[in-house]
């Protein structure tokens, strides 16, 4: 589940496309007063089938990116005021990886420092989303936002990169971030220099930021995730970025790669499993969502080439990764 408040500007962005908003809401089984109140909960799934339905029907593909223009962080609540009241933007955007889970379910933020650059990524963890495009651009849209009310409305990535094919127009995406754009990549994130971290926030209230803080630990402590999902969620980026292997992954916990097998066990599960159940995720959000070659797919998820990528694929899946591609395309049609 996940708050309405990040896509409460839905029905306006529609009615300013021509489109009436009660109507579309319906045929996606929903109602129009969901839209109401931003605390309103609306399920990961049915958000993406909602965006995904809309964008049919008004034959806008750039229509999460005109929402998420309209998001920002007035519309994370909590998390959003913890982020606020941050003393420079490493630490709020630590909070807000940290805690985002808590507001959205199937999706997650990370901040994932290399060299020089940082990339502030939105991942989609829950499978079978539809929409996720959409879901996608909405959310770096929103990102976007964000930083500039922390940095400045004058801040700017250093490139925006998105986990999708390159659309048919592209101008409304350069219009919103003026910054280099990179589609059929391997996430979605802003890139910015790491210097920014350190920079300090024009808003610091110590006092207001360990009250924020002591809620959400509190919220962290009763709803805290199964270990597996979890593991699933840091699998997700570790391959993207080669770092997979079970003592990497034990030691971002904490814990010794024996420790973490035995905890996996216990919820039924292996680590071998998992490994194999993200990359397969991985696989067909890149096939069905990119035009990747499967060479490119192949050493994204870490196989020598190709054909051990094709054999994996029939293997989770029955058939080969061309013709389920195809298929799942042809379904969306």
């Amino acid at each position: 589940m996940l708050r309405i408040g990040a896509t409460i500007a839905l029905p306006e962005v529609l009615r300013s496309l021509g489109a009436d908003p009660e109507r579309l809401v319906a045929e996606a089984g929903l109602d129009l007063s969901l839209f109401d109140n931003p605390d309103n909960l609306l399920s990961f799934a049915a958000r993406g089938r909602l965006l995904a339905h809309c964008v049919v029907a008004t034959g806008c593909r750039h229509l999460g990116l005109l929402v998420g223009q309209r998001a920002g962080l007035q519309s994370l609540g909590l998390v959003g005021s913890l982020v606020k009241y941050s003393p420079d933007l490493g630490t709020a955007l630590r909070s807000l990886t940290r805690f985002l889970r808590y507001h959205v379910k199937g999706a997650n933020s990370i901040l994932a420092v290399d060299g020089q650059l940082v990339f502030f990524e939105y991942l989609i963890h829950q499978p079978g989303t539809e929409g996720t495009d959409q879901v996608a651009d909405g959310a770096l849209a929103a990102m976007l936002n964000i930083m500039k009310s922390l940095c400045g409305p004058g801040w700017k990535p250093s490139q925006v990169m998105f986990a999708h094919a390159v659309p048919d127009n592209i101008e409304p995406y350069q219009a919103c971030f003026h910054a280099p754009l990179r589609f059929n990549a391997e996430r979605n994130a802003l890139v910015f220099l790491v210097d920014w971290l350190a920079y300090r926030l024009p808003v610091d209230d110590p006092e207001l930021r360990r009250q924020l803080m002591a809620q959400m630990e509190a919220l962290e402590a009763r709803y805290c995730d199964e270990f597996p999902d979890q593991v699933r969620r840091v699998l997700r980026s570790a391959l993207l970025t080669g770092r997979a292997d079970a003592d990497h992954i034990a030691s971002l916990f904490a814990i010794h790669r024996r420790t973490l097998a035995r905890r996996l066990s216990d919820f039924g599960i292996s680590f071998t499993a998992l490994v194999d159940e993200v990359r397969y995720d991985i696989a067909k959000h890149s096939l069905l969502d990119t035009n990747a070659k499967l060479i490119d797919v192949a050493e994204l998820l870490g196989y020598a080439d190709a054909s051990a990528f094709t054999r994996a694929f029939r293997r989770w899946s029955g058939v080969a990764p061309a013709k389920w591609r195809s298929k799942a395309r042809s379904e969306l049609r």
